[in-house]
């Protein structure tokens, strides 16, 4: 063990782990479309008080001119510095049960010696399964399921809710180089990639939390209270239903992706909308032009957009 990669062990804590517990990861600095990451970070913290058994010591790991931490200035002096914090903690479910949670930022800097790290601390609590989710931005309407790409060992859930499956090249993290480990060497990890509308990207979305939290309690056993955020995701609809029925283009945006999600559903053999034609992933430059074509295309000819309405409206 590369102990100079932790600035705290709390030894006490960390030999009453139990074996054979459940990890969610949960590290901010991948795509976070809907602040699903952060949303989920803060949902455990704050409801489910993890207790900290390692800090890793992120003067080694962060980048603190790319990713600055927080001060405040009060009047003539400064006060409540924050600086990133990357940790594993023990935490408890709705019913009591443990898992570990690894939060914080994804290190910037010794991947490798991180990765190593954990896959160290895997072998050591005899982790029974890793779960992690993240969230990219899609041409995907909010009228409809949120859907993900799922990925790792589990064959059941990769079946029964990957609802795309594209093989395309894209930016890695430490949580897909981590996911890559652990597959590699048999032990079991399952990652949700959502697909979150990208007109609401840029928002907390409450329906990508749920999405995460169904999926991490599918596939760990563990039991989270959500009622709160189904009331935030209730809250969150129709908020942007009611500002989409003011704006017309907005309308007839929404119901051509409603139809194009419908088609892509019921025949997925066709090829997906959500994805270029050489099988890339679409950079948001990319959905903004296809957003301003589909406009466009709509004001030249006002008449198409009956024929595009989903049998929903």
């Amino acid at each position: 063990m590369t102990d100079s990669i932790f600035s705290a062990v709390y030894a006490e804590r960390r030999a009453l782990v139990p074996k054979g517990l459940p990890l969610i990861v949960a590290l901010a600095g991948i795509s976070d479309a809907g602040g699903v990451i952060s949303q989920l970070d803060e949902f455990l913290w704050e409801q489910y008080a993890p207790e900290e058994i390692i800090r890793f010591n992120t003067d080694l790991l962060l980048d603190y001119r790319s990713r600055r931490p927080t001060i405040t200035f009060d009047e003539d002096h400064f006060v409540d510095y924050s600086p990133e914090e990357l940790m594993l903690s023990l935490c408890r479910d709705e019913l009591g049960k443990p898992f570990l949670l690894l939060s914080g930022f994804e290190p910037d800097f010794r991947w490798e010696s991180f990765i190593d790290t954990l896959l160290e601390l895997v072998h050591e609590f005899e982790v029974s399964t890793t779960a992690w989710t993240h969230a990219i931005p899609m041409p995907v309407p909010h009228t409809r399921p949120l859907r993900a790409t799922v990925s790792g060992t589990r064959d059941d859930l990769i079946e029964a809710r990957s609802v795309w499956k594209p093989t395309t090249k894209l930016p890695a993290s430490v949580t897909h180089v981590f996911e890559y480990r652990l597959h590699t060497l048999g032990e079991e990890v399952v990652g949700f990639a959502l697909l979150v509308p990208h007109y609401l990207a840029n928002n907390d979305y409450p329906d990508a939390l749920l999405a995460a939290l169904d999926g991490i309690m599918s596939a760990t056993g563990l039991i989270f209270a959500t009622e709160t955020v189904r009331e935030a995701s209730r809250s969150f609809r129709e908020q942007v239903d009611a500002q989409i029925r003011e704006n017309v283009e907005s309308g007839e945006m929404l119901r051509g992706l409603e139809t194009r999600y419908d088609e892509y559903m019921e025949d997925q053999t066709a090829r997906s909308p959500l994805m270029a034609e050489d099988g890339s992933l679409p950079t948001a430059d990319q959905l903004a032009s296809e957003l301003e074509r589909y406009l466009a295309e709509r004001r030249e000819d006002p008449g198409q957009s009956d024929g595009n309405r989903s049998s929903d409206q």
